[in-house]
């Protein structure tokens, strides 16, 4: 079993290794996220990347790298220097996807770009497309209705959440594919697993999993405020 890692660096190890063990099982959409408030995401993009390079040969020497932007993909080449993969904006290309390409990550897209990279998602077919901490739950911009409820369905629920890691309060949750969805919890400075399930657990499910363990404790707000005493912990 994949246990909850002590730093970001190994973090990001445990998501190339969920990534490989993802595509070797024959799933090809992929969503890794690191959800740690004010994360810089062109540093750890660059060592995910660094690291996919390493351990997944297999991925293909024509590997595409997207951005949000063209700014952000300038920025990337400029400070990266020669790299094994190709680096684009999300709008520089008229055509993303070519015959030629291998593999497809797309670094932080938000549901701006929903448009291309959905088109990029679609015709990529069975080659991997892999979401490194995409922001897609903006519901404001998403919608909440029957176009937003279209999209869910038609895109967003075909994304396998194949490396997850979200802190909360004394703890975190925690995916590493092809595990079930944890929890986890501080007690006596040792983080002990509350709960494994299928699905992602929601804010509601969350708060029953740590009040059921610990029936004893309450505290105003709720239990799922993201504070940083775990992040520090990561970022040591």
């Amino acid at each position: 079993m994949v246990s909850l890692p002590d730093t970001l660096e190994a973090a990001i190890a445990q998501s190339v290794e969920a990534t490989q063990r993802a595509i070797a099982s024959g799933r090809n959409r992929l969503q890794i996220e690191y959800l740690f408030p004010e994360l810089k995401p062109m540093p750890v993009a660059k060592q995910y990347l660094d690291l996919l390079e390493q351990q997944i040969p297999d991925l293909g020497s024509q590997v595409k790298v997207f951005f949000s932007d063209a700014g952000a993909a300038a920025l990337a080449r400029r400070d990266w220097g020669e790299t094994p993969y190709r680096i684009y904006g999300l709008d520089e290309l008229l055509e993303p996807v070519q015959p030629e390409d291998d593999a497809f990550v797309i670094v932080a897209p938000t549901p701006v770009e929903i448009a291309i990279v959905e088109k990029i998602t679609t015709q990529s077919d069975t080659r991997p497309c892999i979401f490194l901490n995409p922001k897609f739950q903006d519901v404001a911009i998403i919608g909440i209705g029957y176009a937003g409820r279209q999209l869910r369905e038609r895109f967003l629920s075909t994304l396998e959440s194949c490396y997850c890691l979200r802190p909360l309060d004394q703890g975190a949750v925690f995916r590493a594919y092809p595990q079930p969805w944890q929890v986890w919890w501080e007690v006596e400075e040792e983080y002990k697993l509350l709960s494994e399930t299928p699905e992602r657990p929601t804010g509601e499910e969350l708060d029953q999993i740590i009040a059921q363990a610990f029936p004893a404790q309450t505290k105003k707000g709720g239990l799922l405020q993201e504070l940083q005493q775990f992040l520090k912990a990561l970022s040591q």
